[in-house]
C-alpha cells in the first residue's frame, strides 16, 4: 500500500496497473540504463573489486542518491548474462573467480560429497562379514604423489588375494568405474558376489559398474575406512608398486630394488619384502597393525 500511494489514495486498478507494467520482461538493466553505474562496475573490476565491494562502495560514496545505489545480484546477472562472444574472456579475466556463469553455491555445497542411489555397508549380506564364502571385495584408490597418478584396489576378503587395476589421466567417476569392472569380468561369476567402497566420488557410476559385473556396490559410513579393513591393511603391501611414495622406512619401490635371486629357494627377493611378516614390527605396526604408505 505504501508504493502505491498509502491508505489515502491507495487505488487496486493503479496498483495492479503499475505491477503489470513492471512485471513485463524483457526489460532493461539498471547497469546498461545508467552511465554513471556501468562506469563504476567497470573501474571496479579494472581494480579487481568484487560485485559486492562495487555495491557498497557506491552506497558509501553517495548515500542519498538511491538511483546511483544497486544490488551486487544485479552486477552479477548483468555480467553473466550480457557475457557472450569475446566478452566473455573480458568477463572471466575481470571477475576475481574467473568465471564465465553462475554456479549455485548452496545447492552445490548440498551435493559435494553425495552419491546418488548409494547402498550402505549394513545392507551387505551377512556371509561376507565371517570370510567364510569368497567373492566379497573391498575397493579404494590409492593416489600418487602430487595427486598425479592412481591406482585402484580390490581385495578379496577371504584370501585377501589382491587386484590392481590402473587408472589414468584423472580420478573422476567416467574414467574409473569401466576400469575396475573389466578387471571383475575376467573372473568366474563365482568370485562376484559384491564389493565395498569408502563415499569416494570416483565411484559415483556404482549402477554402471553393477550393470557390467552384477556386483552390487555397498558404501561404508563416512570417515569410517575401518570398515574395509581388508584393503586398509593390503595399503603398506601395495606401497611398493604404487606410484605414491611409501613414508615406512622398511618399504623400498620394486622399480628401485635390484632383483637377487635366492639360490636356495629360486624365488626373486623383492617379494619377500612384500610380505608383511618379513617387515620390520617397530615401523610398520601403525593403525592397529595394518600397514600404511
Amino acid at each position: 500500500m505504501g508504493r502505491n500511494g498509502g491508505r489515502e489514495t491507495y487505488s487496486p486498478l493503479v496498483a495492479q496497473r503499475r505491477t503489470d507494467r513492471l512485471r513485463k520482461r524483457p526489460k532493461a538493466r539498471k547497469v546498461l540504463k545508467s552511465p554513471f553505474l556501468t562506469r563504476a562496475v567497470v573501474e571496479g573490476l579494472r581494480k579487481k573489486w568484487s560485485p559486492m565491494q562495487i555495491a557498497h562502495r557506491l552506497r558509501l560514496e553517495h548515500p542519498m542518491d538511491h538511483s546511483r545505489w544497486m544490488s551486487h545480484e544485479a552486477i552479477y546477472q548483468a555480467l553473466f548474462v550480457q557475457a557472450k562472444g569475446t566478452l566473455r574472456a573480458e568477463v572471466a579475466e575481470g571477475l576475481r573467480q574467473g568465471r564465465i556463469k553462475r554456479r549455485a553455491r548452496s545447492r552445490g555445497a548440498e551435493l559435494r560429497g553425495k552419491i546418488k542411489d548409494m547402498v550402505l555397508i549394513s545392507d551387505r549380506p551377512a556371509e561376507a562379514e565371517d570370510r567364510a564364502v569368497p567373492g566379497f571385495r573391498e575397493g579404494d584408490l590409492i593416489v600418487g604423489a602430487k595427486n598425479q597418478s592412481q591406482i585402484a584396489t580390490l581385495v578379496e576378503r577371504s584370501t585377501r588375494f589382491v587386484m590392481l587395476v590402473r587408472i589414468p589421466h584423472d580420478r573422476t567417476a567416467d574414467n574409473v568405474a569401466p576400469r575396475p569392472a573389466a578387471k571383475m569380468n575376467t573372473l568366474p561369476d563365482v568370485f562376484k558376489n559384491s564389493v565395498t567402497w569408502d563415499q569416494g566420488g570416483e565411484m559415483g557410476h556404482h549402477k554402471q559398474f553393477t550393470m557390467t559385473t552384477g556386483m552390487p556396490v555397498y558404501f561404508c559410513n563416512p570417515r569410517s575406512p575401518w570398515q574395509h579393513g581388508s584393503n586398509e591393511n593390503t595399503m603398506g603391501c601395495c606401497a611398493n608398486i604404487s606410484p605414491r611414495e611409501p613414508t615406512c622406512p622398511c618399504t623400498r619401490r620394486t622399480n628401485s630394488m635390484p632383483s637377487h635371486t635366492n639360490s636356495t629357494t629360486g624365488h626373486d627377493r623383492r617379494w619377500d619384502d612384500l610380505n608383511p611378516s618379513k617387515r620390520s614390527a617397530k615401523c610398520c605396526q601403525t593403525r592397529g597393525g595394518a600397514l600404511t604408505s
